[in-house]
């Protein structure tokens, strides 16, 4: 008798853990599907940034910017002609690439190889991400050769000039600050203080040199609006806290994704496309961002 209710009662408490443990289980993977399904499809993010002193002929200029596209084992080819016909739609005068096109050099490649043609009235243009190149001489041949026969406009250390009407929009970029050899002053001193410069790239890790840096009067103030990637928002986001340490550790959680003003001048942080270790995010969706231009304050 009282051996028979032992095992009742046994058969109760193990059925009880096994359906708690399978409802664990259950909502697992339930979370991991939605982080998984959240991976899939970037949102297009609109911003509009005003400057009281833009030109002309620069107001309602529509910028598309993305990065970190990582194509490969976690990103199709499906995906990739999908991204770009999203980003078509945007009717884009100008489109800035950020970096990390593939996992690798050689994925980088291919990533311009494949990709479908970007449209914008005033030009494509791209910087290089760290895991776009390596430090080996020659590394970036075969990338620059691949970007120039899809129309994109690498931007090494180098400033490109965009005539509209009689004003002229320039684009700088920087090399990788971790893969690459990145001479911020070098791009600054490019510019003089009454250009209107957007500065891409790849990594926030750039923003110190930047503020160092100084343009042909000798002024801190030489870029208007800065475009980074790298991040990826944290890609995993619990409380404040991400496995993934891709900053400077006294860059702080600040540089993470988002809007920020410094040295008088505007920051984007993208969490970027595509994703990195692991094909899943949590409270950092994949972004693609239309900034228009407008005068005003």
């Amino acid at each position: 008798m009282h051996y028979s209710r032992y095992k009742r009662r046994r058969r109760a408490v193990f059925g009880g853990a096994l359906l708690r443990w399978a409802a664990a289980l259950l909502v697992l993977a339930a979370t991991l599907g939605l982080m998984y399904a959240s991976t899939l499809t970037p949102r297009v993010v609109e911003h509009v940034y005003r400057r009281p002193d833009l030109p002309e002929q620069l107001k309602n200029l529509r910028i598309v910017y993305l990065s970190d596209i990582h194509q490969g084992r976690r990103f199709s080819q499906q995906r990739m002609e999908a991204l770009a016909e999203q980003v078509n739609q945007l009717s884009a005068d100008v489109i800035i690439l950020g970096g990390d096109y593939g996992d690798d050099p050689e994925g980088a490649v291919a990533f311009f190889e494949t990709m479908p043609l970007l449209n914008a009235r005033n030009g494509v243009f791209a910087v290089m991400g760290d895991t776009d190149r390596s430090d080996e001489p020659g590394s970036l041949d075969g990338l620059l050769l691949a970007m120039q026969h899809k129309n994109v406009t690498a931007l090494v250390n180098q400033v490109a000039t965009v005539k509209l009407g009689s004003t002229y929009l320039y684009i700088a970029g920087a090399d990788d600050y971790r893969a690459g050899f990145p001479d911020v002053e070098k791009v600054a001193s490019q510019l003089n203080a009454d250009d209107f410069v957007i500065f891409a790239g790849h990594s926030p890790n750039l923003l110190p040199a930047m503020l160092d840096a100084r343009d042909r009067e000798g002024s801190a103030h030489w870029y208007d609006l800065a475009l980074f990637g790298h991040t990826h928002g944290g890609q995993m986001n619990l409380f404040g806290y991400t496995p993934f340490r891709l900053l400077r550790t006294e860059m702080g959680s600040r540089y993470r994704s988002g809007w920020l003003e410094e040295n008088r001048s505007a920051i984007l942080i993208s969490n970027g496309v595509g994703t990195e270790f692991v094909p899943l995010r949590l409270f950092a969706q994949p972004q693609i961002h239309l900034i228009t231009l407008k005068k005003g304050s």
